[in-house]
């Protein structure tokens, strides 16, 4: 398969795509004879020309906007479309356009089915229905796979940010299970704390002192709390935790706090 990304293919944006008319079909149809017989200007030419259609097709079967040069899905679809432009027969008679779109979509679900550690157990849906292009598409198996990739994604994403939390706190002395056991157990006191942890994370001297010393700014805390001082002490370990999250580049951990 030729390679479909090329310096000539440099444009893209995603608006909403039109059904070629007649006469738009029949250069449609002359770009694809001239590309199938060798001519890579003719296949540049639709590679360019219909990139607007590939992220189209790309976000309707991932429902989510896709773009260029940020996300993966947007290659897979733009290489399927390459490899549509090789398979297409023209003497159906069927339309291009509608076998594309079959071909970028079941080259995403293999993408996705990929991406996961259990791609063997995924379970095969017989939802299957016939588009207006009388392609067959499976779109419960596109959803599924989708729901599938993104879970993966998330739970590697908050993996690592487990591995990066638990590296911080070793510098202020404190591990991941010494925190799960000095957690406040009545959600009054947790809440308490995170609120002290917050005024922490939003005065910049406050949050500098906590990095740089490694210990809690008691004395300047102070006079921005109503908790008292004995109280902080006692939740010391589990405040600066809970600073470091929200001082830190945390977004998953801070679901849990903010």
């Amino acid at each position: 398969m030729r390679n479909p990304v090329t310096s000539e293919v440099e444009w893209v944006g995603i608006l909403p795509f039109r059904r070629k008319k007649a006469d738009e079909t029949t250069e449609l149809n002359q770009l694809l004879s001239r590309a199938r017989s060798g001519d890579e200007s003719a296949r540049n030419q639709l590679l360019k020309d219909y990139i607007p259609f590939v992220a189209k097709c790309a976000s309707q079967a991932t429902g989510r906007y896709i773009r260029r040069g940020q996300d993966d899905e947007f290659s897979v679809a733009l290489t399927a479309f390459n490899e549509a432009i090789e398979r297409y027969d023209m003497d159906r008679g069927a339309s291009f356009l509608g076998f594309a779109d079959t071909v970028i979509k079941r080259r995403l679900i293999d993408y996705f089915r990929s991406k996961q550690a259990n791609q063997k157990d995924l379970p095969l849906s017989d939802f299957e229905i016939e588009d207006d292009e009388e392609n067959v598409i499976n779109y419960v198996e596109i959803q599924k796979s989708v729901e599938e990739h993104r879970k993966q994604v998330e739970s590697d994403a908050r993996r690592e940010e487990i591995i990066r939390f638990a590296m911080m706190l070793s510098d202020f002395e404190i591990t991941m299970d010494e925190l799960v056991d000095i957690s406040p157990k009545h959600q009054d006191a947790r809440e308490n704390a995170i609120e002290v942890a917050k005024v922490i994370a939003s005065q910049q001297d406050l949050s500098d002192y906590l990095l740089t010393k490694r210990s809690l700014p008691l004395k300047s805390l102070m006079n921005h709390v109503q908790v008292s001082r004995k109280t902080i002490e006692r939740q010391r370990k589990y405040i600066i935790a809970a600073s470091l999250i929200l001082i830190g580049d945390f977004e998953m951990l801070q679901d849990y706090i903010v």
